[in-house]
Order: C-alpha cells, then structure tokens, then sequence
C-alpha cells in the first residue's frame, strides 16, 4: 500500500511535465493518401529534376516512390557521389510515407530537445530533399534527390515538382 502512495504522485508529475513540454500536443493535419504515382508521372518529375540538375551542373541521383515507399522510377547521373544512390531513396521514401518534407525531420532534429527523437523513427532520413508528390490535395508518392547539399537536392527535387503544375 505505502508503494502505492508513493508512485502516484511521481506519475502523475510526469504526465504534467509531458503536457506542459507539449510533447503530447496534437500534429498537425496531414493530408490522405491518394492513387500511387504511375510511372508516366514519375518520368516526368524525374526528367524535369534532372534537367534542373544538369543546368545547375550537379551530379545527383532522383527517385521516386509510391505512397507505400516502394521503388518506382530511379536514376543517377554520371559521377554522382555513390551513396547518393540510396540517400535519394530513402529521402523519397520518408517523403511519402510520413506526407511530409523529408526536412521537417531535419528541422526537429536541429532544434533538439524533443526533436532528436525523430532519431528513432524508423525509416525517417532527417535529410533535405525528399518532397512528398501530390495530387488533387493527396499524397502519391515522394521524390527524393541526393548527391549534393541538402539545400541543392531540394531545390532539384522542387523542380522536378514544379513539373507537375
């Protein structure tokens, strides 16, 4: 009984830590998913990407991916940094599977704190460059660039998007 007594209150403190760290404060809406990418889709942004690239003379290599994760169009230019090859993925893949930039991850992780448990997240790549890919207001899938800086995969991958409208 006195254990009981004793235990309560520490608990209790706890959870109002939690509430007033916000931890358990609501995330913001996503939205739904929608139809997976088709590959005339994916071509498309990946043509547009790459376009982007070569004009900015960057070696990078562009993935898309379904709303699922999964693998639907890749390609890497010459002489792109070997890891690129699965960096890219994986940031397309965090882009469509969490419907969000792959850089909000960054951006939590940066700010620490309670970001750094993004850390843990599995399938998380906390990196710029993966944008999610969406269509009439839902995620299809995601694109993700690797081979430069963060900021310079992103902007590829912004223009591999910008394909679309």
């Amino acid at each position: 009984m006195e254990r009981k007594a004793t235990v309560l209150p520490i608990v209790f403190a706890s959870i109002l830590s939690l509430l007033g760290t916000g931890a358990w404060a609501q995330a913001p809406a996503r939205p739904s998913y929608g139809a997976e990418v088709n590959l005339e889709t994916a071509k498309k942004i990946a043509a547009a990407a790459l376009a982007e690239a070569a004009k900015n003379k960057w070696a990078v290599a562009v993935a898309i991916v379904d709303n699922h994760g999964m693998l639907v169009y890749y390609e890497m230019m010459d002489d792109t940094q070997t890891a690129g090859a699965t960096i890219s993925i994986e940031k397309a893949r965090t882009a469509a599977m969490f419907r969000r930039p792959s850089k909000d991850f960054e951006d939590r992780v940066a700010g620490a704190g309670v970001g750094v448990a993004v850390l843990g997240l599995p399938g998380v790549t906390p990196i710029d460059g993966g944008l999610p890919i969406m269509a009439g207001g839902k995620v299809i899938g995601g694109v993700g660039v690797s081979g430069m800086a963060a900021a310079q995969d992103a902007v590829v991958a912004k223009a591999g998007l910008d394909a679309l409208k």
